[in-house]
C-alpha cells in the first residue's frame, strides 16, 4: 500500500473508509463500490482495515467502525463515524471537487 501521505495529497478528493471486519461488511463493500462507480475518476475511494493498520488508526484517533474521512490536497475536509448510505457519501465527496 502506498504511504498514507501520498494517498491523501491528491488534488482530487479522497474518501477513506476505516473499517473492521464485522457482520455488515458485505453491505459496506457494496456501498463503497457504488460510490466509486458513480464518482469514477473524479475522486479516490479507499478502504483501510483498522486491524491491519493499527498505528495509522491510532494516530488519526479512529475509535469507531466505520469511520469515514475526506481528504483533499493533504488536508482533512470532513470526518464522521457511523454508517452512511452511498448517496450521502457521493454528495459529500462532490462538495470537495
Amino acid at each position: 500500500m502506498a504511504k498514507f501521505g501520498d494517498l491523501i495529497s491528491a488534488e482530487k478528493p479522497v474518501l477513506i473508509d476505516f473499517y473492521k471486519d464485522w457482520n455488515e461488511v458485505d453491505n459496506a463493500v457494496h456501498t463503497l463500490r457504488d460510490v466509486a462507480a458513480v464518482l469514477g475518476d473524479k475522486a479516490k475511494v479507499i478502504k483501510i482495515d483498522i486491524a491491519k493498520n493499527e498505528a495509522l488508526a491510532e494516530a488519526l484517533r479512529v475509535n469507531g467502525n466505520p469511520t469515514f474521512m475526506i481528504y483533499k490536497n493533504g488536508e482533512m475536509k470532513w470526518r464522521q463515524t457511523g454508517l452512511l448510505d452511498a448517496n450521502s457519501l457521493i454528495a459529500l465527496v462532490l462538495k470537495y471537487l
